[in-house]
């Protein structure tokens, strides 16, 4: 069987969507491949692809496309008909907004999140208008919709009315081989040279988005932590690219008293994130909505104690391995750091359970699941 999947929109290699794409085609490649993938990827990002393109086939999309607007235009008027042209019988959507009004075959589509419906202000008035009056429209059109917990499982049967035989929860995996716990002196060795690593720190890992991810109240907490522990040198680390709002969280951290306390380490690649996830004290992760939520179960997997929002899918995906707090509430998130500061057996029962949560989500897994899809979505 020979399935299209459309990897336009990885944002190269630095979005959620691209650590799915790439974990699932990881994942494929694990296995004797019993589906033939033809990948629909831009120009700019085939390099991005190398590690796959022999098990499929490459059809580059033109890098004019890169933009929304002219990428959905593309996935509505030309895809269908490189669909055909190419043999597919299935094809894939791995992002809501590229959801094909005809496809001329049986579709398959993974949401990952319907944070226009939870979150106002998450996106401009425009992502807003197409995510709320637009997608669930074209959603009722899939054939088989995956979700990536249960959580949005629920929110697509709320909101998009797809009954739910036609929707089948699968999780994400992590890449096991590159997730690993590792000793904090290999971990800090690993560290750019460009800040005093020997004081212990906490990380957030998430785009600088304002107010979806949060950074403000964990600001707060952290400034309420190091007044009320004058004697820590705790730092923290905030991991991830400017995005929507980000100009806003840099005006904060400038006018925080202990601005010379937080650093800003930017995007940082998955080949590098695990050494900070390792030598970090604890994940701080108190997002507002996550669909599934990746970095808690990453830094699971290295062995880092995970402190995490209670929204949306974060308690289905930790578990019970992570301590939970209201993310809204920057006393708890403060009172969260209190504890795993001072108390060595729950940073202790935090890492051994994170280990185990950990080890249950992998990409071969995905994969088997995702393939079964294809087949029921064909009819066979």
């Amino acid at each position: 069987m020979k399935v299209g999947l459309s990897a336009t929109v990885i944002q190269r290699g630095k979005s959620g969507v691209a650590t799915y794409v790439s974990g699932l085609l990881r994942g494929m490649a694990a296995r004797d491949w019993p589906v033939r993938l033809v990948v629909f990827g831009l120009e700019g990002d085939r390099a991005w692809f190398e590690p796959w393109l022999d098990a499929c086939e490459w059809v580059s999309v033109p890098e004019a496309c890169r933009s929304a607007p002219r990428d959905i235009a593309w996935h509505q008027t030309v895809l269908p008909r490189l669909l055909r042209r190419n043999g597919c019988e299935v094809v894939h959507i791995p992002s809501y907004r590229r959801i094909l009004a005809a496809p001329g075959m049986p579709q398959v589509a993974t949401i990952h999140d319907l944070a226009p419906f939870r979150l106002s202000g998450k996106y401009d008035a425009l992502r807003m208008f197409y995510g709320r009056h637009v997608v669930n429209r074209l959603a009722r059109r899939v054939d088989q919709i995956i979700t990536v917990s249960q959580a949005t499982a629920s929110d697509v049967g709320e909101f998009f009315r797809v009954p739910p035989d036609r929707v089948t929860v699968v999780y994400n995996g992590i890449n096991h081989e590159r997730f690993r716990p590792m000793e904090p002196s290999e971990a800090r060795a690993k560290l750019p040279a460009t800040a005093d690593w020997d004081a212990d720190w906490w990380i957030y890992v998430a785009r600088l988005e304002h107010p979806a991810k949060n950074h403000l109240r964990l600001l707060e907490a952290f400034e309420s932590f190091c007044r009320e522990e004058p004697a820590s040198r705790q730092r923290l680390v905030l991991a991830g690219a400017d995005w929507h709002g980000a100009d806003v969280i840099h005006r904060a951290i400038a006018a925080s008293p202990v601005r010379d306390r937080i650093h800003c380490a930017g995007f940082v690649s998955e080949s590098d994130l695990p050494a900070w996830y390792a030598g970090a004290a604890a994940l701080v992760f108190p997002s507002l909505f996550e669909g599934f939520g990746l970095p808690p179960v990453e830094a699971m997997a290295c062995g880092c104690p995970v402190l995490c929002s209670d929204r949306g899918s974060l308690p289905e995906v930790a578990g019970g391995a992570a301590r939970m707090f209201d993310p809204g509430d920057t006393a708890a998130i403060t009172r969260a750091m209190q504890e795993i500061h001072h108390d060595p057996t729950a940073r202790h029962s935090l890492r051994e359970r994170g280990l185990a949560r950990a080890a249950e989500f992998r990409w071969d897994r995905c994969a088997d699941e995702t393939i079964s899809l294809y087949r029921r979505a064909a009819g066979g």
